[in-house]
């Protein structure tokens, strides 16, 4: 059986990263994804994918570079076999549900078959709603030998501690929210994101909890018309959020929304939040119940975790 002492971890995914390091196991961690920058201790560590994408581009345009990667059959992400090769890792965490979002499970088991000496044990991530994260996260501290309860007690602590709050929200009461993950061309937030949206007391539109995220048509969104938006791409950082957020005041009918007219438009850290199915789902469950409910949720994320939209220019 592998001991602390003797594990040798890469991960893959961000939202592992963040696992193995709740489960107290940083120091074993001997590389990461290009993506992987939390806690801040890992982020020296040497980096074992690469993205074949311009992340600089508009949403528009790394959406059309992602699809025209996929359409030909061609992986988004790099992995360096041979930087794995050198760390020897004894596991390898990665995910096997979205191949826009991080190195495929293919392309891991290819690699630790032809090319990886020390034949690691795979590790892969499947979750979709908060149990399901839970569950992966048990999962990883078994196969890792070492026991999840605290962590995972602590975590469902501060739900719990949310949900007796919001529990008491008459289903009328509770504000209509929409997620959006990308904003060119216009997708929804699927996945767990309804469901961190009911604990945090409101009532998600365009999705149901555990479905995926998918693209959605800008009359769609006109006919939900959400009392509240929150505006979250995957991979973007709060700044550059703020920055792409803009071009969605420029849409016509965008100020008939109800959302805008009350001055309910947010913009979110989807990367380091909202876009990772793993422990720091919780902080997205407080920055959403801040967001609804200022007064009766003040955990001091505002201006780090999300801001109001402030609209440049509306139609």
């Amino acid at each position: 059986m592998t001991t602390s002492n003797s594990l040798r971890i890469v991960s893959l995914l961000p939202s592992a990263t963040e696992t193995v390091a709740a489960l107290g196991l940083t120091d074993c961690l001997v590389g990461r994804s290009h993506e992987c920058d939390y806690p801040p201790e890992i982020q020296s560590l040497p980096v074992c994918t690469e993205a074949q994408l311009n992340s600089q581009k508009s949403s528009a345009g790394i959406n059309e570079d992602v699809q025209a990667l996929m359409q030909s059959a061609l992986s988004i992400y790099e992995l360096k076999t041979d930087v794995l090769e050198q760390l020897q890792p004894t596991h390898i965490i990665t995910q096997d549900q979205c191949d826009a979002c991080a190195v495929s499970m293919a392309q891991v088991q290819q690699a630790t078959a032809q090319l990886i000496a020390s034949q690691p044990e795979i590790i892969s991530l499947q979750g979709n709603v908060l149990t399901e994260v839970w569950i992966d996260m048990k999962r990883v501290a078994t196969r890792l030998g070492v026991d999840s309860q605290q962590a995972l007690s602590e975590l469902q602590s501060r739900v719990d501690a949310c949900t007796r709050i919001t529990d008491e929200i008459a289903t009328h009461d509770r504000p209509r929210v929409a997620t959006i993950e990308w904003i060119d061309p216009l997708m929804s937030g699927g996945n767990w994101l309804p469901e961190l949206i009911k604990i945090a007391g409101g009532t998600p539109v365009l999705d149901e909890t555990g479905a995926r995220s998918r693209y959605v048509d800008w009359q769609e969104l006109h006919h939900a018309n959400p009392d509240v938006i929150v505006i979250m791409p995957c991979g973007f950082d709060l700044e550059r959020t703020r920055q792409e957020a803009q071009s969605l005041t420029q849409r016509s009918g965008w100020s008939q929304l109800k959302a805008v007219q009350e001055n309910r438009v947010y913009v979110a850290d989807g990367n380091a939040y909202f876009n990772r199915p793993g422990p720091r789902l919780v902080d997205s469950i407080e920055i959403l119940a801040e967001i609804l409910d200022p007064q009766q949720f003040p955990y001091g994320y505002e201006g780090k975790g999300w801001e109001q939209l402030k609209m440049h220019a509306s139609v």
